[in-house]
């Protein structure tokens, strides 16, 4: 995802900020997010536990579904210009299971928040240009089974195209995410995650860090106590195994863990044809 798209928000940041964040990469592609409301580490972590489920059980969502539920999450999918002909990938689990896969009981504040965050993801359209060529979606599209109470989800395909191996994605462990306590940490884990393979290692400077988690601009005593959070987050990276090393100050050496046996497998999905 796009630097930036996810941040360390403030009480009252969602009423008073709208999301318009702009990435460009290449010479010539960029993709902007538009929304009512900013997206959280909370929104991150949610969006985290759908794409891990939708590698081994995603179903793809073809430009014309057969069945109703299909062609309801394809229409609230919105996709436009190039996208149209695109496939998205729809993952199909129950509230349960979805928060267990984020770290999360199935407390009755939990469930809010999970549909409060759907509805706000649903929410944020995309619009990706490359030359003179578009295409447009929102980030995803959801959809209640009133028979059984499961949900659906519908990825754009962007990420349908990461999760089918088609497109360079991050690999990030589930049983970390899970472990980690403070949205400072998630976010910064999640952009690390971005940069740093399995058992590599690389160096970043902490100011670079606090942007992972605040990206915009602050004075200097605000400066100060981001560092002091970012050195916190730090702190929880290497509790669930990252080796970290400040060998200048304010200049780090982080190490991630390398592959394990109980890391979730990635590879090429084939995702089952919908009914």
């Amino acid at each position: 995802m796009a630097p930036g798209l996810f941040r360390s928000l403030k009480r009252g940041d969602r009423k008073r900020c709208k999301l318009d964040v702009t990435y460009t990469f290449g010479e010539d592609e960029s993709m902007r997010f538009v929304g009512f409301e900013p997206l959280g580490a909370d929104d991150m972590r949610l969006l985290q536990g759908i794409v891990a489920l939708g590698g081994p059980n995603g179903i793809l969502l073809t430009p014309e579904p057969t069945s109703e539920t299909g062609r309801q999450l394809r229409l609230f999918l919105e996709p436009r210009f190039e996208a149209i002909e695109q496939d998205g990938l729809v993952v199909r689990e129950s509230l349960t299971k979805l928060l267990s896969e984020t770290g999360m009981t199935d407390s009755g504040d939990n469930i809010k928040a999970l549909k409060a965050s759907l509805l706000r993801m649903s929410n944020v359209t995309i619009l990706v240009t490359k030359g003179r060529r578009q295409a447009a979606f929102h980030l995803m599209s959801h959809a209640f089974d009133e028979t059984d109470g499961r949900l659906w989800v519908a990825l754009n395909p962007r990420i349908a195209e990461a999760i089918l191996g088609h497109r360079p994605y991050a690999r990030i462990d589930m049983a970390e995410v899970r472990v980690l306590q403070t949205d400072p940490a998630r976010l910064m884990h999640q952009r690390l995650c971005g940069w740093i393979d399995p058992g590599k290692s690389g160096r970043v400077e902490l100011d670079t860090l606090c942007g992972y988690v605040w990206p915009d601009e602050a004075n200097a005593e605000a400066m100060k106590k981001r560092r002091q959070t970012a050195r916190k987050a730090l702190a929880e990276l290497a509790a669930v195994g990252w080796v970290v090393n400040e060998y200048a100050k304010g200049k780090w050496e982080i190490k991630r863990p390398g592959p394990t046996a109980t890391a979730p497998v990635y590879r090429r999905n084939v995702p089952l044809l919908p009914s």
